[in-house]
């Protein structure tokens, strides 16, 4: 069956090119049908668009590392790196890794009854600590986009998801697709009107917490710039550097984001009815300007390395953050995360919850909704394993006694 999958896809590779736009179209449609059947179990051994591979079964995949190599094998380039990359360097990026290994576990020998992992953050009950952060245009790693990477979600306990401001489905479309709990990300506009009417309808579709990104401003990626010169075809490289030039700088930095002010709260506020977070703090300033704010969360997060290159990782300032908060508010986190015992110690460092960003969009690019959900019960098992461990049976045993920290 695969070979004669190659034999009738070859040829639409070889047009001439006097339409090369049909070339395009094509190659677009064949990459999303191998990504559709990618996700069948049927052809899950074999990618249909590279010759002489065999891709492992979703069974085979046992942790977070395994759906990375996976989705690789099966996305363009561009598409891969467009997930993968951070800012500049990306110093903060690699750092955000580090930061775990600068952690240490105390174990316990004698687990006194089973583990509970059962929490609620901002109203929301969830069976593990962990929710799926906001990322963007999942329809380039599976046909169904967001729509699959909910799916998969609800069919991991129930996982909360985050729909970040720039989403290939609609919100409305994307919360019909299944019933776990789903948050709704903003990307500020000076506009206020057109924060009120996006915030408003997603109020009204069922968000049940607005989580409004403050770190994304003028983040600038030199990966793609690389893509874009060595990759012949055009898809993924249209979202680029991210950075322009203006007439205000010429030097690709934009200014569309460069007016965020902290008073964007409180402008907003009469029309948000449900918890309001802030995402991108990374200092206890700021987390304390939350506050005076208004604001009902503070979510600890440099955009995954995405944001300031060579600032520091997010494990490394979550303590003083969480010290500065003072148990007023709870407090997310998220990059870096790629197992259960990253999760267990973010959480011993004083996080209510967790968010992940890259490894369920392993999960989609691999196998679809089911990749989703596979990778996010790996993570749910790793956690318990950890926490049995350490001699915690609830998330209220666990804090900074079970920890070993040797941050530089």
């Amino acid at each position: 069956m695969d070979r004669a999958i190659q034999v009738d896809l070859k040829p639409s590779f070889h047009i001439s090119s006097a339409h090369s736009g049909e070339v395009l179209n094509r190659r677009e449609s064949l990459r999303a049908l191998g990504a559709f059947l990618a996700g069948s179990p049927l052809l899950a051994q074999q990618d249909p668009l590279r010759d002489h591979t065999r891709v492992p079964g979703l069974n085979e995949l046992l942790t977070a590392f395994d759906f990375e190599a996976v989705a690789y094998t099966k996305q363009p380039r561009a598409v891969y790196d467009y997930r993968a990359y951070g800012s500049d360097s990306e110093f903060t990026l690699r750092r955000n890794r580090e930061a775990f290994e600068w952690v240490e576990l105390i174990p316990k020998r004698v687990v006194a009854g089973p583990v509970s992992t059962a929490c609620e953050v901002f109203g929301t009950k969830m069976a593990f600590p962990l929710i799926v952060s906001p990322t963007a245009a999942h329809g380039e790693l599976h046909p169904e986009g967001e729509l699959a990477t909910h799916k998969g979600a609800l069919a991991a306990a129930s996982t909360p998801m985050i729909l970040s401001n720039n989403t290939s489905f609609p919100f409305d479309k994307v919360v019909a697709a299944a019933g776990s709990p789903m948050w709704v990300q903003l990307y500020p506009k000076q506009q206020l009107e057109a924060n009120r009417s996006y915030l408003e309808s997603a109020q009204a579709a069922g968000a049940k917490a607005v989580v409004v990104t403050i770190d994304q401003q003028v983040s600038y990626y030199e990966r793609s710039l690389h893509d874009r010169n060595l990759n012949s075809s055009t898809r993924g490289s249209a979202r680029g550097p991210g950075m322009r030039p203006t007439m205000g700088n010429p030097y690709r930095v934009a200014d569309n984001r460069l007016w965020y002010e902290w008073k964007f709260f409180d402008e907003i506020r009469p029309f948000v009815k449900v918890p309001m977070i802030a995402k991108g703090v990374v200092t206890p300033e700021d987390a304390k300007l939350c506050l005076e704010h208004g604001v009902d969360g503070v979510y600890v997060s440099n955009h995954g390395g995405r944001s300031l290159d060579y600032g520091p990782s997010t494990l490394e300032v979550l303590p003083e953050i969480v010290d500065a908060v003072h148990g007023r508010v709870p407090v997310l986190f998220d990059s870096g995360i790629r197992r259960g015992s990253d999760i267990l110690k973010a959480l011993a460092l004083g996080a209510s919850a967790v968010c992940i960003g890259r490894v369920p969009l392993w999960g989609l690019g691999s196998f679809g909704a089911a990749g989703v959900q596979r990778v996010l019960e790996i993570l749910q098992a790793e956690l318990v394993q950890a926490m049995q461990y350490t001699g915690c049976t609830t998330l209220a045993s666990v804090d900074r006694k079970m920890l070993l920290t040797n941050f530089p």
